[in-house]
């Protein structure tokens, strides 16, 4: 695989898998453009990692449509196009239903939707624009294996990322006349930041009875799942999800 002078745009890219994906992207020649909410040391950290030049990073809160949009509009003015997206930016909270107050209940089901779903939309929205102009992209979302399994704590993340997988193959039925691909990956639990801060040594020890690995995975072998999925290998791949989850779950 190599993308050299492929346009990538990377949300939720400043942590985590996207942290990891955009590294990998640059080993490989492309001109990443970084989009993170609010941690500006991250951001700059890991701008600083990447190799090669001309990369940049973009501090937008996506769930904002005006933001999504200046977004998309300031990664065309940098770059000049947009080859490859990778919708990486996602939250989640706590919220059993047996638990929580009704307004904390709202909230989360508002917040998470808007970020890892509505968002997700209106970002592919425009960036498919600019696709259909250049004649070819490819989309990629990060889905993951709460879509399917159920996610009796947080079920607003659980119901985003179903949706999120719905939209992938639609998406993918609308705009393959394009010459846009659009997939999915789908892991399980991966050592990030997020996943540090969530879970608590017993509630990490019970997930690694899932899978017969014993392990969680690493940023980096989801990374390499997304750069198939943009990549030439992958070019009659289209509306599919990948689940990446040590066989702790089967659809």
């Amino acid at each position: 695989m190599e993308f050299i002078g492929k346009k990538v745009l990377i949300t939720g890219g400043s942590k985590g898998i996207g942290r990891q994906t955009a590294i990998e992207f640059s080993k490989l020649g492309a001109l990443v453009g970084i989009n993170y909410h609010d941690d500006d040391n991250a951001a700059h950290n890991t701008i600083k990692e990447l190799q090669g030049e001309g990369h940049h990073i973009f501090k937008a809160d996506i769930s904002k449509e005006s933001k999504a949009k200046r977004l998309i509009e300031s990664f065309v003015k940098s770059f000049g196009s947009i080859d490859i997206l990778v919708n990486n930016a996602g939250i989640s909270d706590f919220h059993p239903i047996d638990q929580v107050e009704y307004k904390t209940w709202v909230n989360a089901w508002d917040n998470i939707l808007k970020t890892n779903l509505i968002s997700v939309a209106n970002i592919s929205y425009l960036v498919s624009k600019e696709m259909i102009k250049n004649n070819g992209g490819r989309i990629i979302n990060v889905s993951s294996r709460g879509a399917f399994r159920g996610e009796p704590h947080q079920m607003a993340y659980g119901v985003s990322k179903a949706g999120l997988n719905s939209l992938t193959q639609s998406m993918a039925k609308a705009l393959g006349k394009y010459n846009i691909y659009v997939n999915a990956v789908a892991p399980g639990f991966t050592k990030t930041e997020m996943g540090e801060d969530f879970l608590t040594d017993k509630e990490k020890v019970n997930l690694l009875k899932d899978t017969p690995l014993k392990r969680m995975a690493e940023p980096i072998e989801i990374a390499r799942a997304i750069l198939y999925l943009a990549s030439e290998d992958s070019k009659y791949t289209t509306g599919a999800i990948l689940d990446i989850n040590g066989a702790s779950y089967f659809r």
